[in-house]
């Protein structure tokens, strides 16, 4: 009797993760075929055609969009909010292992914009660089309103790795006779070095998809999120679908590329 109400409870979960997956990869799916379309293909099923007539278009000068800046916005974008909030939250979780006047305060403070909503921080960034006669721009504005969503999930991992990292491995360091940098350097950042993969992975991930933060605050170039939204009102054809593909894409392999260094690093450590 327990076998069997423990099959049933295994075909319960089997069906809500294959109903999750399906909602899920589903509509990537849709895109994902649509952007193989023929030259006089449409934006709807079915195919007219298969090609990758849609994927050359990408690099060909469009009507309206601007591929290519909005990417590299992104990416730099991406790439800028990554190191922040690796090397902030580094720092953060080596500064809360020791308790300090106003500890509590500050970490409420700081995961405090998980619970705002991003429009609401958007707007609020966009308007203080306004009054204050600096224009809005990715580079400055978008930025530090990425870093409000990227620094607190950064901080809280940060501190689940500090709160398992047994004390045991600096004292031994020290006996033997290294410096408070050398400790770090040569000790701590390569226990951590994997947890700090992530972090990095995190925050690109984040800045890279991030809308409504940047909505307000991008000024008068896009990033692409915000450049694929726009072209959702005034693209008919299906190069929207194959630059959905391409980001994709994109995103998978830098998943993977990431998930091999760290697999790689812990190969490296077990040896």
């Amino acid at each position: 009797m327990y076998a069997d109400k423990r099959g049933k409870e295994f075909y319960i979960l089997a069906a809500f993760f294959a109903v999750f997956v399906l909602f899920l990869y589903g509509p990537l799916s849709a895109i994902l075929i649509l952007s193989f379309q023929g030259p006089n293909g449409g934006l709807t099923f079915p195919l007219n055609g298969v090609s990758l007539h849609w994927f050359f278009n990408l690099f060909e000068k469009q009507a309206v969009g601007d591929f290519g800046g909005s990417f590299r916005r992104s990416l730099m974008l991406g790439i800028m909010v990554m190191l922040v909030t690796v090397v902030v939250s580094v720092l953060a979780g080596l500064a809360f292992r020791r308790k300090f006047y106003g500890a509590t305060a500050l970490f409420y403070l700081s995961v405090a914009s998980l619970v705002v909503p991003s429009i609401i921080i958007s707007l609020g960034i966009g308007v203080v660089f306004n009054q204050i006669g600096v224009q809005p721009a990715w580079y400055s504005s978008a930025f530090g309103a990425h870093l409000t969503w990227t620094l607190p999930f950064g901080v809280l991992i940060m501190f689940a790795v500090f709160n398992r990292f047994s004390p045991s491995y600096e004292e031994a360091a020290r006996d033997l006779g290294a410096t408070s940098w050398q400790t770090f350097a040569h000790v701590v950042l390569p226990i951590i070095a994997p947890s700090l993969i992530g972090v990095g992975l995190f925050g690109f991930t984040l800045s890279y998809d991030e809308f409504a933060r940047t909505l307000m605050t991008s000024g008068t170039y896009n990033t692409l999120p915000l450049e694929i939204y726009g072209m959702t009102t005034n693209v008919t054809t299906p190069v929207l679908y194959a630059l959905g593909t391409v980001t994709t894409v994109f995103s998978f392999l830098v998943i993977a590329g990431t998930l091999g260094i760290i697999i790689a690093m812990n190969r490296r450590r077990t040896r």
